[in-house]
């Protein structure tokens, strides 16, 4: 007898189609590493051979809203014919109890980088499709896993919003990984693609009123201090505009928006993020 799950998505029928792999989906485990589910939205032109379907992947920040942000995105991907992809990365996957392993990238021997990149071929593999490329946003400490995962994978991404990160990877050798990019080689096994850094259409996304320090100042006695690390400002706009000057410096053009009225909420900034997607989506499709 036939295993459904192994046969491709048109032999599916339509009815479970609706339920579990269309619109706005169940939560999956990833076949790479069940310990890192995710959720997608995915549009009904998926199943149409052909169509330009582009892919967007929103990384949550520290509070995990990963379903709140697919549901943010949903309409986004609908109208503009993209899957959106939203991946939890739980707290305390190796049993410590730690919070910002993802947001570096690199916690023990996690790379949630490679963990990013295995999902989206999954689901590229899902829907026929091939993502050699796709839009990236996160918010504050999502926001940090973009900074970073931007410098290691640039050639991967269409666009890339980084959105109130609370610490920043400033584009700058003379400072050692993770504060700046000295020794980019030596941690990632591979150089610095600055040239490909320069394709990326970036955004970056800050509330005017996010002014609160007492997350984001890091203490001496921290297991995550290093030395400099609080040197980029005092608030997240202060950093944000530290991290855009050292873009700017480097020859990036950066779409700064620092919003009104706004204090540290992720869902408040969606419809600015979506607005700078679809601007690049068009783009990239017309090939302008």
């Amino acid at each position: 007898m036939s295993d459904v799950a192994e046969q491709p998505l048109a032999a599916v029928t339509a009815h479970a189609e609706a339920l579990y792999d269309l619109g706005s989906t169940t939560v999956y485990a990833s076949r790479h590493d069940s310990r890192f589910p995710y959720t997608l939205y995915v549009p009904p032109e998926v199943t149409t051979p052909g169509n330009d379907v582009e892919l967007v992947v929103v990384m949550h920040g520290t509070g995990r809203q990963f379903i709140q942000y697919r549901d943010a995105f949903a309409s986004f991907g609908r109208w503009n014919r993209c899957i959106v992809l939203c991946p939890l990365f739980p707290v305390g996957v190796r049993g410590d109890g730690d919070r910002n392993g993802f947001k570096r990238l690199v916690e023990g021997d996690i790379h949630y980088d490679k963990v990013l990149l295995d999902m989206v071929s999954e689901v590229g593999e899902r829907y026929g499709k091939r993502f050699e490329k796709f839009a990236l946003f996160g918010y504050s400490g999502g926001g940090q896993f973009v900074n970073r995962f931007a410098y290691v994978h640039p050639e991967r991404l269409w666009a890339a919003t980084i959105g109130a990160p609370g610490n920043v990877t400033l584009l700058d050798a003379s400072k050692d990984w993770w504060l700046g990019v000295g020794g980019f080689e030596r941690h990632f096994g591979k150089p610095f693609d600055l040239a490909a850094l320069r394709r990326v259409p970036v955004q970056m996304v800050v509330g005017r009123a996010d002014l609160e320090t007492w997350e984001i100042t890091v203490r001496d006695d921290s297991p995550m201090y290093l030395p400099g690390i609080n040197d980029a400002g005092r608030t997240r706009p202060e950093r944000l505009r530290a991290l855009k000057a050292s873009f700017e410096a480097a020859g990036i053009g950066v779409r700064f928006d620092e919003l009104e009225n706004i204090a540290h909420s992720g869902l408040q900034v969606v419809e600015v993020v979506q607005d700078f997607f679809a601007q690049s989506l068009r783009t990239m499709r017309t090939g302008a």
